[in-house]
């Protein structure tokens, strides 16, 4: 019987470990626990918060490189040079030229176009007015600089008819206020210090864009905010009156061949920054699908639209990765557990039923021999019986499904013990 078991189930057995090594060659081993960002400047917002993200990975495990660069159009060819697996870019700065293998993983905030003009005494309601002024339109290679081109474009003012600078954010900052530039344009977070600077500085004004509207219809990657009234500082009413803005999205962009287990750990960081609600955002808001220039990654596209999976909600994040990862060799593990799910019925039966057949041998012998024993030897034989017959009794346990075949054994001894009695008698 134990030689039939072995011959069924062995190469059964065997089949699945071979089914564990081919499904293993399937598996993609562990990335490597590190990412590179391209964020901006170290004054900027974009470095700031990739120093959040920072220090959320680095809690699990994962070490992060910051790189400063001067902003979206570097982080796009850093991207490309695989010298960054992750960036920080301006929304429509990516296009057809520069957005190879490049993917989006998600908008994360508003950036709002910030046009600052020196106070000469009088209000500026409309770009065009800008022409013949010296404007810094932001360091070459900046997503400010990519959209300021754009919007003084559309309204005729070029290097020809007006003096342009590229300047830092900072360094255009000080040198609106000393007096040395006109008009300073920056793509840059209300948080940033600049903004409440120069915000609360009364030799300088702040263009509401009433054209919002127009730009945005133009301009799919751009909405329009409203900054009211006292908003910034009600105490000092900061700012003096309603205002309209032109926003960009701060977006993020990976490069293929990024691990999707690092991209997800970092969307998974990002929410956690981003979720809460700002002066511009409702509460989780972002991050989002909305305003990218470029096909979205697949994992972010479903983390952003599913959130955590089952395993995620109840294991730490590297052993759910792991788990996921695995997943692969359920295939030869449940090859391997369905016909030995399915032999356990018959083992079981044959363990219970070989308790009662073992003692078959030993009467089936008995029976055979009585009629060449004498006298003497039979009484032997009766007292030998009368002993197996208790020992049966004594040492046999099955469960109550098994008492017929039970039964039938005591049943069988006694008709043997009864043969020799009868044979003693005659």
């Amino acid at each position: 019987m134990i030689s039939n078991f072995l011959k069924i189930y062995l190469p059964i057995v065997l089949f699945g470990f071979v089914l564990f090594y081919l499904t293993s060659k399937f598996i993609e081993p562990a990335p490597k626990k590190e990412l590179t960002i391209a964020a901006g400047s170290k004054y900027g917002t974009y470095y700031k918060v990739a120093q959040e993200y920072k220090k959320l990975l680095e809690k699990e495990n994962v070490s992060v490189n910051i790189l400063e660069t001067k902003g979206s159009l570097e982080n796009t060819q850093l991207l490309q040079d695989k010298k960054a697996d992750i960036g920080f870019v301006q929304s429509g700065s990516l296009n057809k030229k520069n957005q190879q293998n490049i993917q989006s993983l998600a908008s994360i905030y508003y950036e709002p176009l910030w046009i600052f003009y020196k106070n000469e005494g009088y209000e500026i309601n409309y770009i065009i007015e800008l022409i013949g002024k010296k404007i810094s339109i932001g360091a070459i290679g900046s997503g400010t600089y990519d959209l300021s081109r754009k919007i003084l474009n559309d309204n005729g003012i070029n290097q020809t008819n007006s003096g342009f600078v590229n300047y830092s954010s900072s360094d255009a900052k000080e040198e609106l206020i000393n007096g040395d530039i006109d008009v300073l344009l920056t793509v840059i977070s209300p948080d940033s210090p600049l903004v409440q600077e120069l915000l609360e500085n009364p030799k300088i004004n702040v263009l509401s864009i009433k054209r919002a509207q127009a730009y945005s219809r133009k301009y799919s990657y751009l909405s329009t905010l409203n900054l009211y009234e006292g908003t910034m500082d009600l105490y000092r009413n900061i700012p003096t009156n309603n205002m309209n803005l032109l926003a960009a999205t701060a977006n993020l962009v990976t490069r293929e061949g990024v691990p999707h287990e690092l991209i997800r750990l970092l969307l998974k960081k990002v929410k956690e920054v981003h979720k809460h609600k700002s002066l511009f955002a409702q509460e989780n808001q972002f991050p989002n699908i909305l305003n990218l220039d470029t096909q979205i990654n697949k994992e972010a596209s479903k983390y952003l639209q599913n959130g955590d999976s089952w395993l995620e909600s109840i294991f730490p994040y590297w052993i759910a990765s792991n788990m996921d990862r695995l997943k692969i060799l359920l295939i030869p593990l449940l090859t391997l557990m369905f016909p030995l799910f399915k032999g356990v019925a018959p083992l079981y039966r044959w363990t219970m039923r070989s308790k009662i057949y073992k003692w078959y041998k030993t009467v089936n012998e008995s029976d055979k021999k009585i009629k060449s024993l004498n006298h003497e030897e039979l009484k032997i034989e009766l007292e030998s019986l009368e002993t197996l017959q208790t020992t049966i009794q004594d040492h046999t346990n099955v469960p109550l499904s098994f008492m017929g075949e039970y039964y039938n054994l005591l049943m069988h001894v006694e008709l043997i013990i009864n043969k020799v009695k009868n044979k003693l008698e005659g």
